[in-house]
């Protein structure tokens, strides 16, 4: 089990980190969806689910999981948000077909999903690979996003700590016996329409994660809010982390003493999480949440100041 671990640490999100799967997918069925069924965008049957009441929220799970992972974080966002939660192209319960595993496509294949449900525009929040679905319909279909979460999610394959490369290129299909025993294998089987797509989901997401890419310049093109939120012990290197909040416009200069200068966009760097149990955090959902809200966490001290506190 170690070893599992340890091979499939570099997954987008293999993040599950082999104890916490199976309670989590236990916890999530503690809410009760409004509305779930599949639906049909571009050659793919989607399983969606809708829980909640208030503002749209799309929360996109990571690699290997399926919307289940979230549990007590979707807990805590459905005492004031309506959350909107998909299993991903080849996880969970929606099938593979012969499409590559792309988060171009999967970001246009959300915003068909967030159309076809009647939203007209949503909060998204996405962890690992469905931080980079997020982030592609974001640049993809601006119109359909309001606010963006990424949750250690990066911009560039080069971000991630340069020993992860090799590892990430030798996940495929003849490392699927030896996961049969691993959450990662047994919280698939129980709700996909085919197990035995297993082995080609793997190769799948080998054949994803050996592809470079280097979305930089997509980065700067986004208009609307976004938040960036990493462990400090994450997977990604603090220079990446520190330049994709830089190509967002902030970490440039001080912000002044009313904030004047204050970038829009928001980083957060929660102590003591690793890339597999950030996701879990007690410490996520108030500090994405405000930042969705669009309220800041807190008065400045010239405003505080102004109004006698």
């Amino acid at each position: 089990m170690k070893f599992l671990h340890t091979l499939f640490a570099p997954l987008l999100s293999a993040a599950v980190a082999l104890a916490t799967i199976v309670p989590v997918a236990a916890h999530a069925q503690d809410s009760k969806p409004v509305k779930t069924g599949y639906l049909s965008v571009n050659g793919v049957n989607y399983h969606y689910q809708v829980h909640g009441k208030g503002e749209p929220l799309l929360l996109l799970h990571g690699g290997l999981g399926d919307f289940d992972m979230f549990g007590p974080v979707l807990t805590e966002l459905t005492k004031t948000r309506q959350v909107i939660g998909v299993d991903l192209y080849g996880h969970g319960r929606t099938a593979l077909t012969e499409r590559p595993m792309s988060v171009v496509d999967m970001g246009d294949d959300m915003a068909q999903i967030v159309k076809q449900l009647g939203y007209d525009k949503v909060d998204v929040m996405g962890y690992s690979l469905g931080g980079g679905v997020g982030f592609r319909m974001a640049v993809q279909h601006p119109e359909r996003v309001r606010r963006l979460a990424l949750v250690s999610a990066g911009y560039a394959q080069d971000g991630f700590f340069p020993e992860m490369l090799p590892m990430q290129a030798q996940v495929g299909a003849a490392m699927a016996d030896m996961m049969k025993d691993s959450p990662m294998y047994k919280s698939y089987a129980k709700v996909a329409p085919r197990p035995q797509d297993f082995p080609r989901l793997l190769d799948q997401m080998g054949a994803f994660m050996r592809k470079p890419y280097d979305y930089a310049e997509d980065v700067k093109k986004l208009a609307m809010p976004v938040m960036l939120v990493y462990g400090d012990s994450d997977m990604y290197r603090p220079e990446h982390i520190m330049k994709f909040y830089q190509l967002l416009g902030g970490g440039l200069k001080d912000a002044g003493w009313g904030r004047e200068h204050m970038a829009k966009n928001r980083l957060a760097i929660l102590p003591g999480f690793t890339h597999y149990d950030l996701f879990l955090a007690p410490a996520l959902v108030p500090t994405v949440l405000p930042f969705l809200d669009g309220k800041s966490n807190t008065a400045s001290w010239a405003q505080q100041v102004n109004e006698g506190k």
